[in-house]
């Protein structure tokens, strides 16, 4: 059976994958080269340089490509060299529509960076349709959508932005990083490009930092790949080929970063000292009929307020835990508890973070795959 013929969890073992063509290796050896010898000018087997190719490099974005149902994938140095990249698609003038709950890396590329070369940005609820709608101009050339949103987990319709970026000439870019492949595909639903800071669900174990770009049209690949050469910001051979062995498991990790995500929001929302619990999977949550619609399952991302809202109280929850460990990123294995108004959005200025609803009382936690008995402990532990 061809490679792009299989179901999900088979393609993340064996998608754009084959053995390696020297010794029948099953993993991709891990080429730690920088050039390539040519037997004359402009005659080798592939490859020249290992800024611009890397067979390491890609036999991970072949597999990007499939169990994102893509036709083509870029691997990038970070998610944020990656986020980058598609941003110098645009000119001065440019004008872009993002959400207005996003991440802080996100947000701060795009307003300290790119806005100074010209590019405006406007940050609005993009679950309301109506907000996106009018803030289109002549100028609009981009959608960059987060859905679920970092760190509150709003949901976006992809289709409905589709609708819009179709009627007006405007390319749909998805950040997929909260619910990675396995819960959702956004090249499936109409977006032109997804990106990914495989850094967390991808890679999955906490060890690699690495970004890709997946897309379907022949023409914008070329664009982003000129961009990606060009630029440099690629990542190493090692750092490919840890992704890929990463990719290999996501099935499996995905499914108990769901099951225990579940478990927590469940056992966070009965709890009588917390105020409110952010998970798409419940049914009050803002958009989870489309998140039931575009969504596998609801993930392991999970954002919750304490009764006692202030920043002393939840920095006391977050410095308490003992199985969840306080740090930034998201997506191992492992557990983490972090704190975005200090952390992961601090570079998003006071007044805008908390209009968006990121709080000082508010905590982000990313589910890993522990016995759901441990963290519920722990988290019961903390918060009393």
């Amino acid at each position: 059976m061809a490679n792009d013929k299989l179901k999900f969890n088979s393609r993340t073992i064996h998608g754009g994958q084959q053995p390696d063509k020297a010794y029948g290796s099953v993993m991709p050896p891990v080429y730690l080269t920088s050039t390539y010898a040519q037997t004359k000018p402009g005659a080798h087997l592939g490859y020249e340089y290992s800024r611009s190719h890397n067979p390491t490099r890609t036999a991970l974005e072949n597999s990007l490509a499939s169990i994102e149902s893509g036709k083509h994938a870029l691997a990038f140095a970070s998610g944020m060299a990656a986020i980058d990249a598609v941003i110098k698609l645009l000119q001065p003038g440019d004008e872009v529509i993002s959400t207005n709950d996003l991440y802080g890396g996100t947000y701060r590329i795009f307003t300290k960076i790119f806005a100074n070369y010209g590019i405006k940005f406007h940050f609005v609820p993009m679950g309301e349709l109506d907000q996106v709608e009018k803030h289109i101009n002549k100028n609009t050339k981009l959608l960059w959508v987060e859905t679920p949103t970092n760190p509150l987990m709003q949901i976006v319709d992809i289709k409905a932005m589709k609708a819009i970026a179709k009627a007006n000439g405007l390319l749909l870019a998805v950040d997929n990083t909260f619910a990675s492949p396995y819960l959702q595909r956004p090249l499936e639903l109409g977006a032109d490009i997804v990106m990914h800071s495989a850094t967390k669900y991808l890679g999955g174990h906490s060890d690699v930092v690495l970004g890709a770009l997946v897309l379907k049209d022949d023409e914008l690949t070329e664009r982003l790949a000129f961009i990606q050469n060009a630029s440099g910001a690629v990542p190493g051979p090692l750092d490919a080929f840890l992704v890929l062995r990463g990719i290999k498991t996501l099935h499996v990790r995905m499914q108990r970063h769901c099951e225990n995500g579940r478990a927590v929001a469940e056992f966070l929302a009965a709890n009588p000292a917390i105020e409110k619990v952010y998970w798409p999977g419940f049914e009050h949550h803002p958009n989870h009929e489309v998140a039931k619609a575009q969504m596998d399952d609801f993930g392991g991302m999970i954002s919750f307020i304490h009764k006692d809202s202030t920043l002393e109280k939840a920095v006391a929850i977050v410095s308490a835990l003992k199985v969840f460990t306080l740090a930034e990123s998201l997506g191992g294995v492992e557990s983490l508890a972090g704190h975005p108004a200090s952390m992961t959005h601090a570079s998003i200025p006071k007044e805008a973070r908390e209009k968006t609803g990121i709080t000082d009382g508010l905590i982000r936690l990313s589910i890993g795959i522990e016995d759901s008995e441990d963290l519920l402990a722990d988290l019961a532990q903390a918060i009393n």
